[in-house]
């Protein structure tokens, strides 16, 4: 009785299943892996400021190897732009490797260095909320601040797909 079905959980395997079992589309609202339509907002209000060329852009992601890092390493592959990870230790993304234009790099102001956007996410995502003090500790190196916004070009966009936390990530 429905069209699609669009999906938030924890769980990656249960959007799968579902999919699997329904007669009509499923989307990732989000899940602990990925977060795609947050991302297709980011594509679009990238295209809308930067314009359609996204391989002549470099994008640094700082913070979590999250949901959002791991759709913006899926986007930098199918959409041929530059990506500059900034993780703590213990914290990177998986299958960083497998990409060619997405390098990890040791700290923010590397990653921001000439970049045309600089991204952030939340310090304890959906799911690691009993590991936010750990978490702010290890990532305290890890916030956007203006020394890393003056990193990259002066005309950067700075992206959040929120809520931020002011004197912790950003």
């Amino acid at each position: 009785m429905v069209d699609l079905i669009m999906m938030r959980t924890n769980a990656h395997e249960e959007i799968k299943t579902l999919a699997e079992n329904s007669s009509v589309p499923v989307i990732n609202g989000l899940c602990n892996l990925f977060h795609p339509c947050q991302l297709l907002a980011d594509m679009q209000t990238i295209a809308e400021t930067k314009g359609n060329d996204f391989s002549k852009l470099t994008i640094a992601w700082i913070g979590d190897g999250n949901n959002m890092c791991n759709s913006y390493i899926e986007a930098a592959d199918l959409m041929d732009f530059q990506l500059l990870i900034a993780c703590p230790k213990g914290f990177e993304p998986s299958g960083i490797s497998e990409k060619n234009n997405c390098e990890l790099v040791a700290n923010p102001c590397l990653a921001a260095d000439g970049a045309d956007l600089v991204v952030t996410d939340v310090w304890a995502s959906m799911g690691d909320e009993s590991e936010k003090k750990d978490r702010e500790r290890a990532f305290t190196k890890f916030e956007v601040n203006q020394e890393v916004m003056d990193k990259a070009n002066s005309d950067a966009l700075f992206m959040h797909c929120l809520p931020a936390y002011r004197g912790l990530e950003v």
